[in-house]
């Protein structure tokens, strides 16, 4: 498999940082109220992740390792702090919606964690992948799931109300938890599922080249 076919699938799907590594817990239970706060949100980890990742991976072989993780702590705050100005000037609802939790992104254990597992160690067309998928991946959770807290909870979707019938459990921290529990359990048995399909495949494959050489 091409590798930036595999570093793409693996931040969207097989190594989602929400679903299945369960990464960024605080701002996912906080922002899958609804599918704007969401989306806000995942797009703006999208573009600290992939530009932190360039910006790491390009100092790489500079940073010295006894000091890589304040060094890469000063990257992404400052990236953040680029975003907040962004945000606060061009988005101000988008902006005051995120609140706290955007400032927080600068100890997001997601873009952390990539920088420090991929970006350290790649090259930058790679951690630029890894950093755009990875960002991806959180996006899809986060607005997947907000668009199910907004929808039974508020009875709207992204802020047009829809319905009457309201949960309103879901739009509380205890509902946020239950979605975000639910949500993994679905996603993991449809992953296992898949995996499954594709070992299955590929022993039926082994076998027939095995009979057609023994043939």
């Amino acid at each position: 498999m091409n590798k930036y076919k595999k570093i793409t699938l693996d931040g969207l799907i097989f190594q989602n940082p929400t679903f299945m590594l369960v990464l960024g817990t605080c701002p996912t239970l906080a922002m899958i109220k609804s599918a704007t706060s969401a989306v806000g949100m995942g797009l703006t980890v999208v573009v600290i992740l992939t530009l932190s990742n360039i910006i790491i991976s390009a100092l790489r072989k500079v940073i010295p390792n006894s000091v890589r993780i304040p060094c890469y702590i000063v990257v992404i705050a400052t990236l953040v702090t680029f975003a907040r100005m962004f945000l606060d000037k061009f988005l101000p609802d988008l902006h005051d919606m995120l609140g706290g939790f955007l400032a927080l992104i600068v100890v997001n254990c997601i873009i952390l964690g990539r920088a420090e597992a991929f970006a350290s160690k790649h090259t930058v067309p790679e951690a630029a992948v890894d950093g755009i998928a990875n960002g991806l991946g959180f996006t899809f959770a986060l607005t997947l799931m907000g668009i199910i807290c907004e929808f039974f909870g508020k009875g709207s979707l992204f802020g047009v109300q829809i319905m009457n019938f309201t949960i309103g459990m879901l739009t509380q921290p205890a509902g946020a938890f239950l979605i975000y529990g639910l949500s993994i359990a679905v996603f993991t048995y449809v992953i296992d599922a898949i995996e499954r399909a594709r070992r299955v495949k590929a022993n039926k494959l082994a076998r027939k080249n095995l009979l057609k050489e023994a043939a």
